[in-house]
């Protein structure tokens, strides 16, 4: 439950891009504890249980010797946007056993395979075709897979996912295929200094689940929400955010401007985590 009180917090995209690279174990193990004492404040504010928070590191972009150190540091599940850099990193360090991995960026019918071989989550799921492709696959790997279905909640042309409209008809299609394990739901906010505006966003994910549980079709969890990235998860906790993806703030700031990492998008999809 969220207490409805005021809160002013601020988002941090201003800090965006600037974030000091974390090069060692001791690095790590200071970021995660930072990020983490955010959250334990954020669920402070209005009364949750900060047990109730999954922080998901997200490695996009680093090296495999930096997704090493974050390891070492207590690091077992490390989110990845691009399904071939992800194989690529898992290919790499199958020697950990006990680290897995979260797809959250865009999919590709064609790459499907290759989530369908690794993943342990896929955060991105939002259209009929990308859902009919990975089941295919997951039922040729023998395999089941934890997924979000996204949501586009600023309504900007160059974010990916469904409209809040289109949602429930999409659940109900979904126990269709029984290789994917709806978990809940998604969505990447303006990126904004405007506060309110970027808060907004995460209400929308949180009232349009609370409807949508009324109807959800049996074997379909709406339990998760993930929302919420490196400049304004401690809002998107305050607004009921069940997952943060967090990448800058625990390690570092990425070499090239975002839109570098999105060709062809706008920068405002461009700021994943």
């Amino acid at each position: 439950m969220i207490i409805d009180i005021p809160l002013e917090t601020a988002t941090r995209h201003e800090q965006h891009g600037r974030w000091p690279q974390a090069a060692s174990v001791e690095d790590f193990r200071h970021n995660l504890a930072t990020v983490q004492a955010r959250i334990a404040a954020a669920c402070q504010r209005v009364g949750r249980d900060p047990a109730g928070v999954r922080l998901l590191p997200v490695s996009k972009t680093k090296p495999e010797a930096s997704l090493r150190l974050a390891h070492a540091a207590g690091c077992r599940m490390l989110g990845e946007n691009k399904p071939q850099e992800a194989y690529r990193k898992w290919q790499a360090m199958q020697d950990l056993d006990d680290l897995r991995w979260s797809v959250i960026g865009h999919l590709q019918t064609n790459k499907a395979k290759l989530v369908a071989r690794f993943a342990t989550e896929f955060q991105a799921l939002d259209s009929l075709r990308v859902a009919e492709a990975l089941e295919r696959r997951l039922q040729m790997e023998g395999r089941g897979l934890d997924v979000f279905v996204q949501v586009n909640t600023s309504g900007e042309a160059s974010k990916y996912g469904l409209a809040p409209d289109e949602v429930a008809a999409f659940l109900q299609a979904l126990p269709a295929f029984s290789a994917l394990r709806v978990r809940g739901l998604m969505t990447l906010a303006l990126f904004s200094a405007e506060t309110e505006r970027v808060r907004q966003c995460f209400v929308l994910l949180r009232t349009l689940r609370e409807r949508l549980r009324q109807d959800a079709p049996a074997g379909i969890s709406l339990d998760e929400l993930s929302m919420g990235m490196s400049g304004d998860y401690e809002i998107a906790i305050e607004e009921g955010a069940t997952v943060v993806r967090v990448g800058q703030a625990i390690f570092g700031a990425r070499p090239m401007p975002d839109s570098y990492y999105w060709p062809g998008e706008s920068s405002a999809q461009a700021f994943e985590a």
